[in-house]
């Protein structure tokens, strides 16, 4: 690829969407950003550097994904490089959480990213090139209590991620996912849905972690205009990761569980083994 790329990045009003598009930008890249109302549509466009193209777009309305896509393209370029980053965090115990709200919280965060891929693949398939990034989680690897349907949702990315990058790297595309820890951003704060209160038993699980995410909202470590400068080291590699955590604690968080799940492989080895037919 060129050195100036077209990027295409999904939610890009606020958070590390916002850092991302505002990176590329600065490093002379062109940006198409999805947003989901006129006003962050003008917001964005109204950059100084005319390389920023606003497209009204939200990634659960899937039937309109692919018109969106195909005019984008037509108006600034193809697309080189997919950042899937709309998506949102639910806040629940997953006993009192409706189910609706776990399928939204998977539309938002999968069945959205699902959709633009598919937009983007024949135009990269036929060019053979181009960068797909999924935007996860450290939550996609490491569970917490209380957001297990967010957990979930990203653990479903990865695996398609890692799946999806076997399937296109022969045709020149390579797949990441993105897997950031703790960020500076509204995630915990304004832009985190959170299911009511119901059963007293989980009090004792729940109350402590809400209280303590709210209270650490705004406070996090991780630097989003960091990030975006990941980003574009991760862009311009030859040979980029299957997958790319951000931040020191979710090195950390990812490192000690998978110490602890090769502990437990190793305590339970012969009964995985036993299961073998006899030869």
């Amino acid at each position: 690829m060129s050195s100036s790329k077209i990027f295409l990045i999904t939610g890009v009003s606020s958070g590390l969407g916002k850092a991302f598009a505002e990176g590329a930008l600065a490093a002379g890249h062109r940006v198409i950003g999805t947003v989901r109302n006129a006003e962050a549509a003008t917001a964005f466009a109204s950059d100084k550097s005319g390389r920023a193209h606003a497209v009204l777009l939200d990634v659960t309305n899937f039937g309109a994904i692919p018109d969106a896509v195909a005019m984008a393209e037509q108006a600034v370029g193809p697309i080189d490089v997919l950042v899937n980053n709309a998506g949102y965090g639910h806040e629940g115990i997953l006993e009192e959480t409706p189910l609706e709200d776990v399928r939204r919280q998977f539309d938002a965060n999968v069945f959205g990213a699902v959709a633009m891929i598919k937009a983007v693949l024949p135009g990269m398939r036929a060019r053979r090139s181009g960068r797909i990034i999924n935007v996860t989680s450290m939550g996609g690897f490491i569970t917490l209590p209380g957001i297990t349907a967010y957990c979930g949702s990203k653990f479903a990315l990865e695996g398609i991620s890692e799946a999806l990058g076997k399937e296109v790297k022969p045709l020149g595309i390579h797949v990441t996912a993105l897997a950031p820890g703790q960020f500076r951003t509204e995630w915990a704060g304004r832009s985190m849905v959170r299911a009511d209160r119901s059963i007293a038993d989980y009090d004792a699980v729940m109350d402590p972690i809400r209280k303590g995410r709210q209270a650490k909202s705004g406070k996090q470590p991780g630097d989003p205009a960091k990030a975006a400068q990941a980003l574009l080291k991760l862009v311009a590699s030859d040979n980029p990761p299957e997958r790319l955590y951000l931040g020191a604690d979710a090195l950390k968080l990812v490192g000690d569980k998978i110490e602890a799940m090769k502990a437990e492989m190793a305590a339970w080895e012969t009964v995985s083994r036993s299961t073998d037919f006899d030869e």
